[in-house]
């Protein structure tokens, strides 16, 4: 093999249409632009998000309310559902994993606990959040509140 042994590979090499070489060619006269009209002229450029003419879509949609990209959504749980859990399955150890298990959050869910509600055994509670009056609450009864 050598230098001028070298060739494209089949198909990657395809010859540009030639426009505007007579009627005979088949791509003649208007050179396949068609009649009149902005896109048949030469130096036309299209405004980005133009859409012919038809209300575009940045002034259809009604503009109000702000939405904060770098919001971190929390799966809220109290703590009396925390206390039904307990009651129910005998943990002593409530973290993600648990509440997945019993059906409370979903997987990918940040979970925040909140004090709504009463404890009334010693857990450890591991969760992503918790409010201050949460925290005081589990320790209150004797348990511990570990963020994750």
């Amino acid at each position: 093999m050598n230098l001028s042994s070298l060739k494209p590979a089949a198909g990657s090499v395809k010859t540009k249409k030639r426009l505007g070489r007579g009627h005979g060619s088949g791509m003649g006269g208007t050179s396949t632009r068609g009649h009149k009209g902005a896109q048949s002229r030469s130096g036309y450029s299209q405004k980005s998000h133009f859409e012919g003419g038809q209300m575009p879509l940045q002034r259809r949609v009604p503009k109000f309310g702000f939405k904060n990209i770098n919001r971190v959504e929390y799966k809220a749980l109290n703590l009396d559902s925390i206390q039904a859990l307990v009651e129910k399955t005998n943990v002593t150890v409530v973290d993600t994993e648990v509440l997945y298990n019993n059906g409370l959050v979903s997987k990918t869910d940040l979970v925040k606990i909140l004090n709504r509600g009463e404890l009334k055994v010693a857990v450890e509670v591991k969760a992503h959040a918790f409010s201050k009056t949460a925290v005081e609450a589990i320790e209150k009864a004797g348990g511990k509140a570990v963020t994750l």
